[in-house]
């Protein structure tokens, strides 16, 4: 966290040292980047609209990140923009940059702002960033709107979905809350909030019992299969062993006897396999 400080506080000195650029020096110093990957062009380039960068991430110092990590992220975009810009196009290389600072630091914002994901879209950047001026703006016409009123308004201002607003709203009305949280604020209190979160899954020790228990039945299923001949390990294969269990009916026809003989070969199979089961391994009458 040090090193990142330090190294948003260089490019903020860096900054206030650079020479300001005039519009030819600009072009020509962006041409020969271009053209000839000069470093010292683009050294200089960089150099001088670091104060763009600053400018910049300033705007954005109400989302409680670091100033220096905004800068940094800034400068990103401004190496970006440097890669892209194409000086043939009548066009300042600053207004070019712009972009591209604006769009590096919100999406740092967008990542580090909550714990929470938000959405990437453009529609999502525009809501997140522009919900609370917005809103602002719309409530000091009408200070009698109501919150469906409010939020059909910016879904149109805004190009979202009345639902995507408020979830947003919800959002940015509350920090992050660490579940290792004590619920009160009392010192006395040890409780956390994540005391009150119930898994519903099986705990660890339940789920290496159930793949030994279920690695143990496969095993003995596999040795005493040997004990059927091969219609009745045909009939168990298929009525039992498969996803798509055949019918009584569909083995009879398969195999050429009624299905009332195709069940008494099925239920002679279960005899043979329980017997020499329970006399070969005699724990597993336990897990049945």
């Amino acid at each position: 966290m040090a090193y990142q400080e330090n190294i948003g506080k260089n490019l903020v000195k860096a900054a206030s040292k650079a020479p300001y650029l005039e519009r030819e020096k600009e072009h020509e110093l962006a041409v020969l980047w271009a053209e000839k990957q000069d470093q010292e062009a683009l050294h200089q380039l960089t150099s001088a609209h670091m104060r763009l960068v600053i400018a910049v991430a300033s705007k954005f110092r109400r989302y409680g990140l670091p100033m220096s990590d905004l800068v940094q992220e800034g400068h990103v975009g401004l190496l970006e923009a440097t890669a892209r810009f194409d000086p043939r196009r009548e066009v300042r290389f600053s207004t070019y940059a712009t972009w591209w600072i604006r769009a590096s630091i919100q999406d740092h914002i967008l990542r580090n702002w909550s714990i929470v994901r938000g959405g990437t879209s453009s529609g999502q950047k525009s809501l997140f960033f522009n919900l609370r001026r917005l809103r602002a703006q719309i409530t000091k016409l009408d200070k009698n709107i109501n919150s469906h009123e409010l939020y059909q308004e910016l879904s149109k201002a805004i190009g979202v979905s009345p639902k995507d607003v408020a979830t947003m709203d919800a959002r940015l009305g509350g920090p992050d809350i660490s579940l290792n949280a004590p619920v009160a604020t009392d010192d006395e209190s040890s409780t956390e909030r994540q005391d009150f979160l119930q898994s519903e899954t099986p705990l660890p020790d339940a789920n290496v019992s159930d793949i030994i228990n279920g690695e143990r039945r496969s095993e003995w299923l596999r040795s005493i299969l040997t004990v059927l001949n091969e219609r009745e390990l045909h009939i168990i294969n298929s009525r039992r062993l498969s996803e798509k269990g055949a019918t009584l009916e569909e083995l009879g026809n398969e195999l050429g006897v009624a299905k009332e003989r195709v069940r008494q070969l099925e239920n002679r199979a279960f005899k043979k396999l329980e017997a020499i089961l329970t006399e070969e391994n005699p724990a597993i009458t336990q897990l049945i």
